[in-house]
């Protein structure tokens, strides 16, 4: 399968595509929002308005020509000007998105800038967060209190009681810093329901990107036998299904199977998880990795967990909104909630942030066929198993039984299945 090259989609086909992930994604609604383009020619593609963004088409994309003529056969968005302002001020910018995500909105309305800091990849892919006060949608003021921030260098702004817009290098940057964004704030909120959340150092964010570095050599030859493939494959289609329903976002998340004795198939660093093909997977053989390619930081964590833990055969690591309520506040994910979670999951332990770097113990200390699952503080869960399919329904199970104690703490105290309880479940289904 040949990898989609965006960049060489027509502008009109990169919104299209763009505008229907963000309306899947729950990041925007029908009338609300739009998303731009600039071309080589300083030719602006934007979406219409008024018109609905959960079945837009390529034909309903709106150019304004740099000499300002209009074609296409709606209006183009209200909110053109403040595009236009932007890249007359930020020529570096050339795709635009903005739309009023509820997590980010609930920052707006409160006046405040989220800490990115929440999460690790975070300060680099949404840089510093500008702000611009409250003026009419629409109007020649709002485009000048947004550039004026985006003249000052941020790629990302909070519109006051409005929402947010950012920028990017093309259009797939664009949406990977206005996701991540949005999850961001969506941590903060869900952890400040259950605590207090917990921010990353700066120290601490630098540790994270050297593990980048840390590459094992190349392999001189690769081969791809059909059982290899067949891996890539599943790998593709789990990682794809875990965007599609929210337990993954675009600039986080590893997954990988087993292949053959300790060689191992995995995802690589610097790909949108949403872009990912079966020929960006990387093989690891050998203690090697496959020419040319840079697999996943947490490579080195995968591979010992396979080298020690026989039972083990794929590995997800991933940010999901509720899991991460967990990880961010160092809350217990107390899984006694109901039966299923329990002997899918037992207990849950938390560890702390940098116990997923190479050289670490604390996880590797910690597996086990009873603990199949671990929260990383203020990056991510870690969920194992022996088929793919069924270590992402553990996450899927983990994940629901997340969500299912944050909503039930609007409710009351939290009444989780007894210790007797406990002990008739390991009898009836042989769990040690």
């Amino acid at each position: 399968m040949k990898k989609l090259d965006t960049s060489l989609m027509h502008p009109r086909d990169q919104i299209t595509m763009v505008i229907d992930k963000i309306y899947k994604s729950g990041l925007t609604t029908t009338s609300g929002g739009n998303v731009s383009i600039i071309d080589d020619n300083g030719d602006i593609w934007v979406t219409p308005s008024a018109i609905d963004k959960g079945s837009l088409r390529p034909s309903d994309i709106m150019v304004i020509r740099k000499n300002g003529s209009i074609e296409g056969r709606h209006k183009p968005s209200s909110e053109y000007p403040f595009h236009k302002a932007i890249y007359v001020c930020r020529p570096d910018i050339k795709a635009i998105i903005h739309a009023h995500p509820p997590a980010l909105v609930s920052f707006s309305i409160v006046r405040q800038i989220p800490n990115t800091n929440v999460i690790p990849q975070a300060k680099y892919i949404c840089g510093g967060i500008g702000y611009a006060p409250y003026q009419l949608p629409g109007s020649v003021g709002l485009g000048k209190v947004i550039a004026d921030e985006f003249e000052k260098g941020f790629e990302a702004v909070i519109m006051e009681n409005h929402g947010t817009v950012v920028g990017g290098a093309n259009l797939k940057d664009a949406f990977q810093r206005f996701e991540t964004l949005e999850f961001c704030c969506r941590t903060i909120l869900y952890g400040n329901m259950i605590g207090t959340p917990n921010y990353l150092t700066d120290d601490q964010i630098e540790e994270f990107e050297a593990q980048i570095p840390h590459l094992l050599p190349e392999m001189k030859e690769v081969e791809h036998p059909s059982e290899e493939r067949a891996i890539r494959e599943e790998i593709v289609r789990i990682v794809h299904r875990a965007c599609s329903q929210g337990l993954m976002i675009s600039s986080y998340g590893t997954v990988s199977v087993r292949w053959s004795g300790n060689d191992f198939l995995i995802t690589p660093t610097g790909e949108s998880r949403w872009d990912i093909q079966i020929e960006d997977i990387v093989q690891i053989r050998n203690g090697k990795r496959e020419n040319g390619k840079i697999p996943s930081r947490a490579t080195w964590l995968h591979q010992e967990i396979y080298r020690r833990y026989p039972h083990i055969n794929s590995i997800i690591l991933t940010q999901t909104p509720y899991l991460m309520t967990y990880s961010v506040t160092a809350k217990k994910f107390d899984v006694r909630t109901i039966p299923e979670s329990w002997i899918f999951l037992q207990d849950v332990p938390n560890v702390p942030f940098g116990s997923h770097f190479a050289g670490s113990e604390v996880i590797l200390n910690l597996l086990s066929e009873n603990t199949p699952a671990v929260i990383i503080e203020n990056d991510s869960v870690l969920v194992t198993g022996d088929k793919l399919l069924g270590t992402f329904d553990r996450l899927e199970v983990a994940e629901f039984s997340a969500k299912s104690l944050i909503m039930s703490n609007s409710l009351g105290s939290l009444n989780p299945i007894n210790d007797e309880q406990v002990e008739e479940l390991r009898k009836v289904f042989l769990l040690k």
